[in-house]
């Protein structure tokens, strides 16, 4: 019989305890509308929507956590130090009696994380966390996690609430999530029930917020109709809905400046998808500068590199692909090379699978047109349904070159991957010296880009709606926005 970690045990008992202790009152809920399915606030696992990130940030914790403005802050962690060296991150865990009244130690929090770091292997997240050699527990309230390579993201990943030590989908943080009114209640949690001190300021100090699940164009509306005063979970996929529904929704609209992939992976290695150099074909055929004016994005950057010029540690001497070549030339050897490997026969249909939402329909507007102009015929698809590319839409969760290609390694479950770039990749990751670690996430880019196994748009879109004054939320390069700031009651 295997024994979970004692430390989850404590959560568990706080989350209940605390649950039968909360003070809010209806009329204390503050609504807010998510672009998501009903389904996504009650996620488990470890593949979490962004709508199933922010449930799982408001009722876990872990080590450390982001604020409103995406910075990493204390959790149940209150302070940590780095060595000079950064291989060694010493972590001071705050105060606090488990279920049982022992003291919460190292060594709990050891074994917690552990099995956190176990549920998350064959993800790309567990790729960014392979520089974690050792978790150790110190006297005390002590951990220290000890690195093969330096990270100095490392506190970035750790916010990161696929990094709640949890147990079976449970865990204690400052919110109770329930099932209420079509979507989700969360409930806030007296400090006192979570091993902090008491605090007589707390009662009322902090809200319920009634979540409520909403198409794009529904969220709009309801912002608009005065029935929310914030939607949160906006995409590119459904961003013409929150220009287009008045003046007053553009008004309030907030867009964060993130970094990521936006763009099409090939989801079927089947018939002509078969082949790199007609998987290059489809890519060249994209107008780029035509889709940015199409979605009328402020802002918006299309790109054909994998890992945009921005990232602080993007290779230099990769510039954007058929950069001397126009359209009309681009298309044409895209067509050619459809006719050779067809010889003469007809071509296949192309399936697409895009979300819903009014702006996922002027992509396809675009893509079908490119398509037809190679002689190919686009079909769309729903999301989960079985295509031939996919869209990927993922804001970076740290911004450095190593984020970007571990999102295509084979060992993340990629039908298309390259097992030389995976290789450059990780070499890179251990290198020390800076300019061999640069050449070698250079070849790491080039290997991908050969594979053509994605077919880059441009930057992420994440977009919410906030009527003033709202202090606890804030744009910011992640994307992200923490729930547990918006239910603090303004002072």
């Amino acid at each position: 019989m295997s024994r979970r970690p004692v430390l989850l045990d404590f959560l568990i008992g706080v989350a209940l305890a605390g649950l039968s202790a909360c003070t809010a009152s209806d009329e204390d809920e503050i609504p807010v509308a998510i672009i998501a399915d009903a389904a996504d606030l009650s996620q488990s696992g470890v593949r979490l929507s962004d709508a199933g990130r922010m449930v799982r940030a408001a009722t876990t914790e872990g080590l450390v956590a982001f604020d409103a403005e995406g910075r990493v802050v204390p959790a149940l962690a209150d302070r940590w130090i780095v060595t000079d060296d950064g291989m060694s991150y010493i972590f001071r865990l705050r105060e606090g009696s488990d279920a049982g009244g022992g003291e919460v130690t190292g060594e709990k929090a050891r074994d917690a994380l552990r099995q956190t770091l176990a549920s998350l292997k064959g993800t790309a997240l567990a790729l960014d966390l392979d520089g974690i050699s050792e978790v150790r527990a110190m006297t005390g309230r002590v951990l220290e996690i000890r690195l093969s390579h330096p990270m100095p993201d490392l506190l970035d990943l750790l916010a990161q609430p696929e990094l709640a030590l949890l147990d079976r989908g449970r865990g204690a943080g400052e919110f109770q999530f329930r099932k209420a009114k079509g979507g989700g209640l969360l409930r806030p949690v007296p400090p006192e029930k979570r091993t902090l001190p008491a605090d007589p300021q707390w009662d009322g100090s902090v809200r319920s917020l009634l979540l409520k699940p909403m198409t794009s164009e529904r969220a709009a509306k309801a912002f608009n109709d005065k029935e929310t005063d914030i939607v949160l979970g906006g995409t590119l996929s459904d961003y013409a809905a929150g220009r287009a529904v008045s003046g007053l929704s553009q008004r309030f609209l907030r867009i964060d400046p993130a970094v990521g992939l936006f763009g099409l992976t090939v989801s079927s290695s089947d018939g002509l998808l078969g082949k790199a150099e007609l998987r290059e074909a489809l890519a060249m055929a994209i107008d780029r500068d035509a889709l940015a004016v199409d979605l009328a994005l402020p802002g918006w950057v299309p790109t054909s590199r994998i890992i945009p010029p921005g990232v602080a540690d993007a290779a230099a001497g990769i510039s954007e692909r058929w950069a001397n070549s126009d359209m009309a030339s681009r298309r044409a050897t895209a067509s050619q090379r459809f006719a050779r490997a067809m010889k003469g026969g007809t071509l296949p249909e192309l399936r697409i699978a895009l979300p819903a939402g009014s702006g996922a329909d002027v992509l396809f507007a675009r893509l079908q047109s490119d398509f037809a102009a190679i002689g190919i015929t686009a079909r769309r698809v729903g999301i989960a349904g079985p295509a031939d590319l996919r869209l990927v839409d993922n804001v970076a969760r740290y911004i450095r070159a190593d984020w970007f290609l571990n999102q295509f390694a084979c060992a993340s479950g990629r039908t298309l991957c390259s097992t030389v770039a995976d290789l450059r990749a990780a070499n890179a990751r251990a290198e020390t010296d800076l300019a061999k670690r640069a050449e070698l996430l250079s070849e790491a880019e080039a290997q991908l880009t050969l594979a053509n196994a994605y077919i880059p748009l441009g930057n992420p879109v994440r977009w919410s709606l906030v009527r003033d004054p709202q202090p606890g939320f804030a744009i910011n390069p992640r994307g992200y926005h923490p729930l547990s700031p918006i239910a603090r009651r303004p002072k």
